[in-house]
């Protein structure tokens, strides 16, 4: 992405904002007054340009770029295994690469789900994952990304996130959505 288009939100930094700069993955601080503009909004989180750069601010900032942390989230004291993996899949689609506006599950990055219950009624989640490509500087981003809205859901008290590399992603693990938005059909 070469910067911001008219469709971009300017934004000026209500406070200090610790950000991380994308793709390279380097935490930083944005300065309050630091103006710039949001170029994606999703999952939560936001991507933001500043200065001839990309930085992703998490959604747990989202007061210092004057907008609002996500709602936690609920569940049904009775839930079934079934409902929390549906939440756990609703989750996912909200982990986004902040340079590509479709989220980890329509690319075909998560490889496998498994829901664990443990006799005290809490539950672990092992997922497998990987990355469009292995050098990817936000690699680590996403899988935190994904550990930390994962243990957002009441119950679970565990995330256990794999990056693996085999077999290697590559276009056609892409739902037909992904595929038709990114041109690739």
């Amino acid at each position: 992405m070469s910067g911001y288009s008219t469709t971009s939100e300017p934004v000026r930094f209500e406070r200090d904002c610790p950000a991380v700069m994308v793709p390279q993955g380097d935490n930083v601080v944005l300065p309050a007054g630091q103006a710039g503009y949001i170029t994606q909004a999703l999952g939560g989180s936001f991507t933001v340009f500043v200065d001839g750069n990309l930085f992703r601010i998490a959604g747990s900032d989202a007061d210092a770029i004057g907008k609002v942390a996500p709602i936690p989230l609920e569940l049904a004291a009775d839930a079934a295994d079934e409902d929390v993996e549906k939440l756990v899949w609703s989750q996912l689609r909200t982990c986004f690469d902040p340079e590509i506006p479709i989220d980890i599950v329509e690319l075909g990055l998560v490889y496998d789900c498994d829901l664990e219950k443990a006799d005290d009624g809490q539950r672990k989640v092992k997922i497998r994952m990987t990355l469009t490509a292995p050098g990817c500087g936000m690699g680590e981003i996403l899988v935190e990304d994904v550990r930390s809205k994962l243990e957002m859901i009441p119950t679970i008290s565990e995330t256990d996130v794999e990056l693996v590399f085999d077999p290697p992603w590559n276009h056609s693990m892409m739902s037909d959505a992904a595929k038709l938005e990114t041109g690739m059909f």
